[in-house]
């Protein structure tokens, strides 16, 4: 005789399964969105033995103890799974990677990442919940759409559906703060890309202006410029006239240049900070700058630390090109040079791009819960898809639903786990057919 929580457990299977039939879906789909239902207890158990580790991105032995985790996880759904290790002077802990492969439609990437804002002195409480909402060190950004990887993949594990496709996950430990070259600490991602049809990446998930869910087709490239000016220097009477204007006027020059003539949609091009004097020193890895200067002495030098983000190579090749031109037109006895350099690369919201999300949306309406929609490019970070967009059509933003990211406010709506489990575990499975 079966035990009775047996018997409960076989039934709410079978409502739950009643339930999805009559959305809309097919009778393995209505298994899959069952399952999801039945193991999210467990995975929100999961979520929060992962938010209690600490594993901010200069910590690596709190990003490695949560990719073990989380690997174990993924070698009881038949996964193989392996850590690359990242060369000793980035400081980097490395990154999780797990496959599985078949011959069965779509070859699918997953993206998430392991590490979170939140460093080991970090005042943000570790994990506090209420029932509908959980606060806590990375719940959102990301350790919650890496959960909803793992219960979308188990749900379809249970229902026999992941039996002959390919589906590889790269968990990054570096994704708040990206070692240095980008080249080496991205190689595996990339790698995975190029083995793929399709990447899915678990950033969180988002509503537009009019409180649609959406998701994530295009986000702006992050890269950085470097303003060095300098001028002649001399006593304060002669600016203007044979002592030429100085380093500051020159700068500001430029900066109001770029804000007069560099204004299209989706381009910003903030300028962050400021050092100028008659000498001007700027520390990268400390990020801050040190000057010295006097009111009667025309400043010799002049040094500005800016971001500029873009959502095509074509609009960001413009905007430089823009930019060199303006800097180009130095004031009389100043010289300025501006150099540039790329952090993630612009993910363009491409045709295929768009047909991913077609497919997102469909599997949400089959499955009860409405359409979604494109988040507007302009509005999202940048983030670790971009590093596969231009090899793989892509979709972003399918994590979990919170908000407060990078804050000690960050929270997360227990109820987004559910909800992002079934889009992703139906889409996944639609995509491996």
């Amino acid at each position: 005789m079966k035990k009775p929580h047996a018997v409960l457990s076989a039934l709410a299977l079978l409502l739950a399964t009643s339930s999805a039939l009559a959305a809309g879906l097919d009778t393995r789909e209505a298994q899959i969105v069952a399952h999801v239902k039945r193991l999210t207890p467990d995975a929100l158990k999961l979520l929060e033995r992962s938010v209690l580790v600490n594993s901010g991105t200069l910590n690596p032995a709190g990003v490695r103890e949560v990719g073990a985790l989380f690997g174990s996880e993924f070698e009881a759904l038949g996964f193989k799974t392996r850590w690359v290790e990242m060369p000793a002077e980035m400081k980097r802990a490395g990154h999780l990677v797990a496959e599985r492969t078949g011959n069965q439609g779509k070859r699918v990437l997953l993206i998430g990442h392991l590490d979170t804002v939140f460093e080991k002195d970090s005042p943000v409480p570790p994990w506090a919940a209420d029932g509908k909402r959980v606060r806590g060190q990375g719940v959102s950004d990301m350790k919650g759409g890496d959960v909803i990887i793992l219960l979308a993949l188990r749900a379809l594990n249970e229902a026999g559906a992941l039996q002959g496709t390919t589906v590889r996950a790269v968990f990054t430990g570096d994704e708040e703060r990206v070692g240095s070259p980008a080249e080496v600490a991205r190689a595996a991602l990339i790698d995975a890309a190029k083995q793929s049809d399709v990447a899915l990446a678990f950033e969180g998930a988002a509503k537009d202006e009019q409180g649609r869910d959406t998701a994530t087709v295009g986000r702006r490239a992050s890269s950085t410029w470097h303003l060095n000016v300098t001028a002649r220097t001399g006593h304060s009477a002669g600016v203007f006239g044979r002592d030429g204007y100085g380093a500051l006027y020159e700068a500001a020059r430029v900066l109001n240049a770029f804000r007069e003539q560099l204004i299209e949609p989706d381009l910003t091009f903030n300028a962050a900070t400021v050092v100028a004097g008659t000498s001007a020193k700027w520390d990268d890895g400390e990020s801050q700058g040190q000057a010295f200067g006097k009111t009667n002495v025309i400043p010799r030098d002049a040094q500005v630390r800016g971001d500029l983000r873009y959502l095509s190579e074509a609009q960001g090749s413009r905007a430089r090109e823009r930019m060199q031109a303006i800097v180009e037109q130095a004031l009389p006895g100043t010289r300025s040079r501006i150099s540039f350099h790329e952090s993630y690369p612009p993910m363009a919201p491409t045709p295929g791009n768009l047909k991913v999300l077609e497919a997102y949306s469909a599997a949400s309406a089959d499955a009860g819960m409405g359409s979604v929609v494109a988040f507007p490019p302009g509005q999202r970070g940048a983030g670790d898809v971009q590093f596969v967009a231009p090899i793989v059509d892509s979709l972003d933003g399918l994590g979990a639903a919170g908000g407060g990211a990078h804050t000690p406010d960050e929270w997360l709506d227990v109820s987004s786990i559910e909800r992002g489990a079934i889009r992703a575990a139906l889409l996944i499975y639609r995509l491996t057919r």
